[in-house]
């Protein structure tokens, strides 16, 4: 891997309701480890993200929300 390669401020997760791909900006300056829930923009369900950014390489996967009534 290049040395001076800087990581990309984007990356992209499969939304667990409906299966389409989505692009979401990164944020290295927010942690090497990361937890948000996002709506995804196509079906409206929440996903919960998580992003780990590891020897300069982000990794990004998502799972439904649960319910917290």
């Amino acid at each position: 891997m290049d040395e001076d390669r800087e990581l990309n401020d984007e990356s992209t997760y499969v939304c667990d309701g409906c299966g389409e791909e989505i692009v979401i900006p990164i944020d290295v300056t927010e942690g090497s480890r990361q937890d948000y829930v996002e709506d995804c923009p196509v079906c409206c369900r929440p996903n919960h993200i998580h992003v780990d950014v590891r020897d300069g390489e982000v990794f990004v996967s998502a799972d439904a929300e649960q319910d917290r009534f």
